[in-house]
């Protein structure tokens, strides 16, 4: 894992430029305002937020208090309290998705897509949970229903991030598609819950890209090259993601007290997983780019 120094300049390199266009481009209103000067600039905040998922920390107060108030004293000199760091912890959502942006990697042509649950409750206190109510939604997965949202991805064959999008849990896998390949080419390999003719015509009139998969049992066999074959094997790259991100970037939890600071949770942990200096990818081989 990159040092919290490296992450700072990355993330405050973004700031210098991101604050000046966002602060240019908001609507002015007649209202006087009051805007105090906080003790930590927004990279600062940001820095913080993104190292928590490059931690072996599960929760944040004790990894604030214990490592941020401790050991990272001498980065951060005018640190606050933690409930006021809570309270600006949502003024972060726009900054982190521009930086996360940011963090994308390069299509290659060759892409591996999926998506996930995320779970903010245990299926037993459903109709207790209040946060998500207007938000999340039941969902099922291959093993079980749930209650929360989705995460769809899509990955490049070095395992860098492409795309995301985030869905209530009641989404069709196949509806955000057109919009996570927009602006990707090539070949897109998924599982069989991607399967719709309609959608595979859609995509290679607009905007050229193949989306290959495996085929059902009830449906008739066709020709596929080696290439395909091959590289379908390799789909659990993906899934291989999405376990680092929930098992190590630790985007998936229940103990959220907000949409806003759960969504701010689901981007750090997605950038800390772009700042992996090593991720899960698979070798291209010459011959098998050919044969694809």
């Amino acid at each position: 894992m990159p040092s919290v120094e490296e992450l700072f300049c990355s993330v405050d390199d973004f700031c210098q430029v991101f604050e000046q266009q966002w602060q240019s481009q908001l609507l002015s209103h007649d209202l006087q305002a009051r805007k105090r000067k906080r003790s930590l600039c927004l990279s600062e905040v940001m820095t913080i937020l993104i190292g928590f998922h490059q931690s072996y920390y599960r929760n944040f107060k004790s990894y604030y208090l214990e490592k941020v108030q401790t050991q990272w004293q001498r980065h951060f000199p005018k640190l606050v309290s933690y409930n006021r760091f809570i309270e600006w912890v949502p003024d972060t959502l726009i900054p982190l998705c521009a930086y996360l942006r940011s963090c994308f990697g390069t299509c290659t042509g060759i892409s591996f897509m999926d998506s996930t649950c995320l779970k903010v409750c245990h299926n037993r206190r459903i109709n207790q949970h209040k946060v998500f109510k207007d938000v999340a939604a039941r969902g099922k997965t291959s093993v079980d229903w749930f209650f929360g949202l989705k995460l769809h991805l899509v990955i490049n064959d070095k395992g860098e991030l492409l795309n995301f999008q985030v869905t209530p849990g009641n989404v069709d896998d196949r509806k955000p598609v057109p919009d996570l390949l927009q602006h990707l080419f090539g070949k897109v390999f998924a599982d069989k819950g991607y399967i719709s003719q309609k959608l595979f015509e859609e995509l290679m009139d607009s905007i050229g890209v193949q989306v290959v998969t495996k085929l059902k049992r009830n449906m008739k066999q066709r020709l596929m090259s080696l290439g395909d074959r091959l590289l379908l094997r390799k789909r659990a790259v993906v899934e291989t993601v999405i376990d680092q991100l929930k098992n190590i970037s630790q985007i998936e939890h229940s103990r959220h007290r907000s949409p806003v600071n759960c969504f701010v949770n689901i981007l750090c942990g997605l950038i800390a997983y772009c700042h992996q200096p090593k991720k899960p990818g698979i070798a291209m081989q010459s011959n098998l780019l050919c044969s694809a």
